[in-house]
């Protein structure tokens, strides 16, 4: 059969990049339409901050429930197509679908609560992906591997989100809202092929109805039972640097969210700009840092270590933030807007990669799923609080204000990632798998 003779994931370093590449960029695609070029479509036509603050939570909603999800992707998996191939294919479906009927919601500006339910359904699907892909990532990438691994995934997200907002903006002003969305949903059901085609392990089923069987590895490892995968929980959580890292993803998310989400609004009612001028420049800027972080952003953290240059990266984008706030006589000028909003977004990409290896680092492979995805939950949890603040905020401050609190997010950030110690963490849950497996073959 053709499909014995591709490579697993789990045989093949290259295979590995790329399936995760193609995965990430397919979830650009649809975050760049539902975070980006909807609200900026949206701040275009009118609509109010609060209004626009309102569909950025319903996207952000779903993602704070993957922690409810992730559980049931570590404990219930069909075992002969891998741990957490299944998930990631069925979400790749459903996030197809999900976007088919977002298409079609008829008169979209004018039937909000509608749009937002839609943006829901579709943001739900996304998150599923995202957890079963980041657990997937987590089986199946050595240690080593992590940080190049989220460099490429960083990047081929932004990419697949530049390209949704070039595209999609184009067409979304060109022959409208329903063509737009169809066009997304296509491009991201041709990326479900690569985790059809790509096993996890080479004694796997390609699809339910062929050969194939569970691999030793993946049944040493899947969880059984509740309790067990409940206590592994307990065991990582209640140490100190586990909650570091969880409060870290929480405020920097939520710092992000907060900012990336003004932005489009400011452009509009400030420099004048229409959503497609805006989508373009977001588009340009994430084509180029994605590109960077395909290229450079894991080779940087391997080379100088994690901490160091997420801090660079922080302190770089708090110093820009504080240059444009001080910028005021050059808001109007697009040109100002165009090279911050590149810069921005380079720097934001480099930063993200970084901080989601050390959340990948700091994972026990006994609840990969859980954990990884307890770590982005609480990031999305910080992304909705973030945006529930943008109406508030801008309703009561002044655009120099309301930017200096993003200024003052990311301190606190930096703050955090000093205090956490990876090493530490690492080695505990080194220990901890040790003695969970040494426990269950005694059992045995």
């Amino acid at each position: 059969m053709w499909s014995k003779k591709i490579p697993a994931l789990s045989e093949n370093t290259t295979l590995r990049y790329a399936n995760f590449i193609a995965l990430y960029f397919a979830e650009g695609l649809h975050m760049g339409m539902l975070f980006v070029g909807i609200p900026a479509w949206l701040a275009m036509q009118g609509k109010t901050p609060t209004e626009i603050g309102g569909f950025a939570v319903a996207c952000s909603l779903p993602w704070t429930f993957k922690f409810v999800a992730a559980p049931l992707m570590d404990r219930y998996a069909y075992l002969p197509m891998g741990r957490k191939r299944p998930w990631v294919i069925g979400a790749q479906l459903g996030l197809t679908a999900s976007f088919i009927a977002l298409a079609f919601v008829p008169d979209p500006l004018n039937n909000l609560d509608l749009l937002m339910g839609a943006a829901f359904l579709a943001s739900f699907c996304g998150a599923l992906q995202d957890a079963a892909t980041d657990g997937m990532a987590v089986d199946v990438l050595a240690d080593h591997q992590q940080a190049r691994a989220n460099g490429f995934m960083g990047g081929a997200r932004m990419i697949g989100s530049s390209l949704a907002l070039a595209a999609g903006s184009w067409i979304l002003n060109v022959h409208g809202f329903t063509a737009a969305i169809l066009v997304i949903s296509a491009m991201v059901g041709l990326m479900t092929l690569v985790p059809i085609i790509l096993r996890e392990q080479p004694e796997e089923k390609i699809l339910p109805w062929g050969p194939g069987t569970a691999s030793l590895q993946n049944r040493i490892y899947q969880g059984t039972k509740w309790a067990t995968i409940l206590k592994s929980l307990y065991s990582v959580f209640r140490l100190r640097d586990s909650l570091l890292v969880a409060l870290l993803m929480f405020v920097s998310m939520g710092s992000y969210n907060y900012f990336e989400t003004l932005l489009p609004i400011f452009a509009v009612k400030i420099t004048g700009w229409t959503n497609t001028l805006y989508s373009q420049a977001f588009a340009t800027a994430d084509l180029i840092g994605g590109i960077a972080g395909l290229l450079m952003g894991g080779y940087l953290i391997e080379r100088f270590g994690k901490k160091r240059m997420i801090g660079i990266y922080f302190f770089l984008i708090m110093l820009i933030t504080s240059a444009l706030i001080l910028s005021k006589s050059y808001w109007e000028n697009s040109t100002f807007l165009y090279g911050f909003i590149i810069i921005y977004r380079w720097l934001n990409a480099f930063a993200k990669i970084g901080v989601y290896a050390i959340a990948m680092q700091c994972c026990s492979k006994k609840v990969s799923a859980s954990q990884f995805t307890f770590y982005m939950t609480l990031g999305s949890l910080g992304s909705m609080v973030g945006a529930t603040l943008i109406g508030p905020m801008k309703e009561n401050f002044s655009w120099d204000v309301t930017f200096f609190l993003f200024v003052v997010f990311l301190a606190f950030a930096w703050i955090i990632m000093y205090v956490l110690d990876i090493t530490k963490l690492t080695n505990q849950i080194e220990q901890f798998e040790v003695t969970e497996t040494n426990q269950e073959i005694a059992v045995i």
